[in-house]
């Protein structure tokens, strides 16, 4: 049989390397034909053209494959382009000063990916549902041009009882965080976790990131909320500037 090819090769590619999101970090090909819905020999041609391009690499003892060195290139060249090495000394500034985990997301489809902060480690998964989030519906609240509308959302997973299952509901509720100015995530997508987010702007006033601090509810009461948010406010004040878009660069120089 022929490979696949065209754009539906790219596609079962993109596809693959999704699979080792949140199904840890070493797969066979028979986990990779489970999980694409292929056959084997399918899955394990794709995963050999990705080894010989470097975005997979093979344990040949066991024969199972995990992220290659070209992800990890490219992965950093995106982090420094983006400017969020920059970003790093200011979060962790907020994470001291509030107590709090502090982590800075940008939209991905339908999650919010963590791409800077505390919650980037190697066993926290770094993709949350945005429906479910206060990061997630920060970047609902402010979309950038392009990105897909609510109708464009899986279905709505409930992860707790709090969780907004409901369209319409989820419509109310991205109004609210506009007026207010920020999101709050109180238990939506794990018990006993409160977090609070607030838009990391651009100039034309969409989400280029969403900032948000996370803790238990009993170091984030109702009553410190306000102090919370303002500490949160100044330092996604400071990541406008800093995190500016090559392009805004010039225009500042």
């Amino acid at each position: 049989m022929r490979p696949p090819s065209g754009a539906q090769a790219v596609r079962r590619a993109l596809d693959l390397l999704h699979c080792f999101h949140d199904n840890g970090p070493d797969l066979s090909a028979s986990d990779l034909a489970r999980r694409l819905e292929l056959p084997v020999s399918t899955a394990h041609r794709l995963a050999r053209t990705l080894l010989a391009a470097g975005f997979l690499e093979q344990d040949f003892r066991t024969s199972r494959y995990r992220l290659g060195p070209s992800v990890t290139e490219l992965g950093r060249l995106s982090y420094h382009q983006r400017g969020l090495h920059l970003a790093a000394p200011e979060l962790t500034d907020l994470a001291e000063r509030t107590g709090a985990t502090a982590d800075l997301a940008l939209r991905s489809g339908p999650y919010a990916v963590i791409v800077a902060g505390g919650s980037v480690t190697p066993k926290v998964g770094l993709r949350r549902p945005l429906h479910s989030t206060a990061l997630g519906k920060v970047l609902l609240a402010w979309p950038r041009p392009g990105d897909a509308d609510l109708d464009a959302l899986p279905p709505l997973h409930a992860f707790t009882e709090r969780t907004i299952v409901e369209r319409d509901a989820l419509i109310r509720e991205l109004a609210r965080v506009r007026e207010e100015g920020h999101a709050l995530n109180d238990g939506e997508s794990a018990q006993g976790v409160r977090t609070l987010a607030v838009p990391v702007l651009d100039r034309a006033g969409h989400a280029r990131f969403a900032l948000a601090v996370r803790a238990t509810p009993d170091l984030i009461p109702d009553g410190r909320l306000p102090w919370f948010l303002e500490r949160a406010r100044t330092c996604a004040r400071a990541l406008e500037v800093l995190l500016l878009a090559p392009g805004e660069r010039r225009e500042e120089t």
